[in-house]
């Protein structure tokens, strides 16, 4: 019989999972608002209502806290599909476009989204890797989703041409919700986000004329 370590129990005991919970949509607020270098750890734990040493129990350091404030926002776009994963083909495009109407809501998380992937360039950031890895993985999923796509229309999709473009919806949707985190009131997300989306997958399958 294999044991179950101190840390394994606690980690599904209802309090534990809410008292993270807490710390996490504290730290949105914070890192959002500040950024990972300015905004602290005490900051984060008087907001979540306990202390620095409480927030490192759960965490351990700054730089997991980091991460997995950048994986929290992932998990809540996901929570209601049975198999906690994005879905495939027409749909992920859906998707996005409901991701977006749902960022509109919540701009705290967006802004942090904004925020800590903005600071991932720098040398030596904790979320390098991280957003690297995200948006290589997110280049392939939605690259698969236009070949899917283009399977059920009878038409194969180009590896450069799904690549392309599914490149050009992550910068467009990460520029999108820049320019909305900056000026609301000029820029509809949700909009211009589900523009944006239709206009690309309509140009892999329906290039028409080029009028530029």
């Amino acid at each position: 019989m294999v044991e179950k370590s101190a840390a394994d129990v606690q980690r599904h005991r209802p309090e534990t999972e809410a008292r993270r919970k807490a710390i996490l949509q504290a730290a949105v607020e914070v890192f959002g608002q500040k950024g990972s270098a300015k905004g602290t750890l005490e900051e984060v734990a008087e907001k979540a209502g306990m202390t620095r040493a409480g927030v490192l129990h759960h965490f351990g350091s700054k730089q997991r806290l980091l991460l997995e404030t950048m994986q929290y926002r992932d998990s809540i776009d996901v929570a209601g599909y049975a198999n906690k994963h994005i879905p495939d083909g027409a749909d992920l495009f859906r998707h996005l476009i409901k991701t977006a109407q749902m960022n509109q809501q919540r701009k705290e998380i967006t802004r942090a989204y904004v925020t800590l992937s903005s600071e991932s360039v720098a040398d030596g950031n904790v979320g390098y890797e991280y957003f690297k890895h995200r948006y290589e993985v997110l280049r392939g999923e939605l690259s698969d989703a236009l070949k899917v796509m283009g399977k059920a229309r009878g038409v194969e999709v180009d590896e450069k041409v799904a690549l392309n473009t599914s490149a050009a919806i992550l910068a467009a949707m990460d520029g999108l919700q820049l320019q909305w985190i900056l000026d609301p009131e000029a820029v509809d997300l949700s909009e211009a986000t589900e523009y944006m989306i239709r206009a690309l997958v309509a140009q892999v399958f329906n290039p028409g004329e080029q009028a530029i």
